[in-house]
């Protein structure tokens, strides 16, 4: 913060100052020192090359394979959500005690700016600066829009949601930040709390296998064969010649649905499941695939895993089941609810419980300061 600008916040502090003039008062200030700065743009520089070479790997790759949109779209969206979550802390973490270091925070404290405005203007400043990197991507996934084979809602609504993933992120590392004492602890628990929510999440769902085994349940099986006579006559063998066969076995099952509500906080389980995935695959009923029938992506599979997870063990596979969905899947489209909603509101509790925390270490005075901490 230069001096000319710390002059003419302290100058309009003698006058009344609205929550809401205060907060643009923070964020004005934070963007001019972010657009000051070369960094920032170097970061958008690198950021735009890996987006854009990945993308033109794919398209290379999948250039004569049909649907290559989804599966452009789909790797796209996964790509920007993965270094989103690794620019993010990067930009928030040292938000609060970047100044306090610096000397600049003890000046902003004595304004008639309360502890809110200056954690929500720093908030906003670290989100809008991590939404220019969004920004940076929009055209890759507009562009595997235009190949067909995806519904523009779905473009729309995974920025939207990245966005949203992004401004979590980013509430999380300025809370931390205004929590720690030191930049560099606070960038390190933030990128800590982002692996606890990716991959601590996984971990959790997975030793919970042990608690939701249920032995001996009589689970109806049902699959296509060819008759054993007309095996045994050695005739040419059509596909009309399948009938369906019914066993019932005595087997285990993972009653997944009693923890997959642990997978919800993880940030790709929660774009992946809000994204509204409308694409032609086959008759269900039938179990017959369509001539456009195409695999799902990275962010679609995960979708799917997730709702088979929420839907639990399957106690009657049907053979159209069998032959359309594989072995051990089904037709789980109208079974379970999303569950994006409780990992939007799971994350929210986090950075806001963070957020109230860090509020708290900014009201002054304060009784006990860290040895070692600069005051102005």
């Amino acid at each position: 913060m230069s001096a000319m600008e710390t002059q003419s916040l302290q100058e309009s502090s003698t006058h009344h100052l609205g929550y809401v003039t205060g907060v643009r008062t923070i964020f004005g200030l934070e963007m001019k020192q972010r657009l000051r700065g070369r960094a920032w743009y170097i970061m958008m520089a690198v950021w735009f090359l890996v987006i854009g070479l990945v993308f033109l790997l794919a398209t290379l790759t999948t250039a004569t394979m049909d649907g290559a949109g989804p599966f452009l779209f789909d790797l796209v969206v996964g790509f920007v959500l993965l270094f989103g979550l690794l620019v993010a802390p990067g930009l928030s973490a040292n938000a609060i005690n970047g100044d306090r270091t610096g000397g600049t925070l003890a000046i902003l404290q004595i304004t008639l700016l309360t502890p809110g405005q200056i954690l929500w203007g720093k908030w906003l400043a670290s989100w809008v600066a991590s939404l220019g990197f969004l920004a940076l991507s929009s055209p890759f996934i507009f562009w595997a829009l235009a190949l067909g084979g995806v519904n523009p809602l779905e473009a729309f609504v995974s920025l939207l949601v990245l966005a949203i993933e992004l401004g979590l992120v980013c509430a999380l590392g300025v809370g931390i930040s205004a929590l720690a004492g030191r930049p560099l602890f606070s960038i390190v628990t933030t990128y800590m709390m982002v692996a606890l929510l990716c991959i601590g999440t996984l971990i959790a769902f997975g030793l919970s296998m042990s608690l939701v085994i249920e032995e001996d349940v009589r689970v109806t099986q049902s699959f296509y064969d060819y008759p054993q006579e007309a095996i045994e006559s050695g005739q040419m063998l059509t596909e009309e010649d399948l009938e369906c066969v019914t066993n019932e076995v005595l087997t285990p099952v993972l009653h997944t649905e009693r923890t997959a509500w642990l997978l919800a906080a993880n940030p790709f389980v929660l774009v992946a499941d809000a994204v509204p995935y409308d694409r032609d695959a086959g008759d269900a009923n039938s179990g017959v695939l369509t001539a456009n029938y195409r695999a799902p992506g990275v962010m679609e599979s995960i979708s799917e895993q997730v709702r088979l997870a929420q839907a639990g063990p399957d106690y009657e596979v049907t053979c159209e089941e069998a032959q359309f969905f594989g072995p051990g899947s089904r037709d789980i489209d109208s079974e379970p609810l999303p569950i994006w909603p409780l990992g939007l509101a799971l994350q929210g509790a986090l950075a806001g419980l963070v957020l109230w925390a860090g509020r708290r270490k900014l009201v002054t005075p304060v009784r006990r300061l860290a040895r070692g901490t600069r005051i102005a």
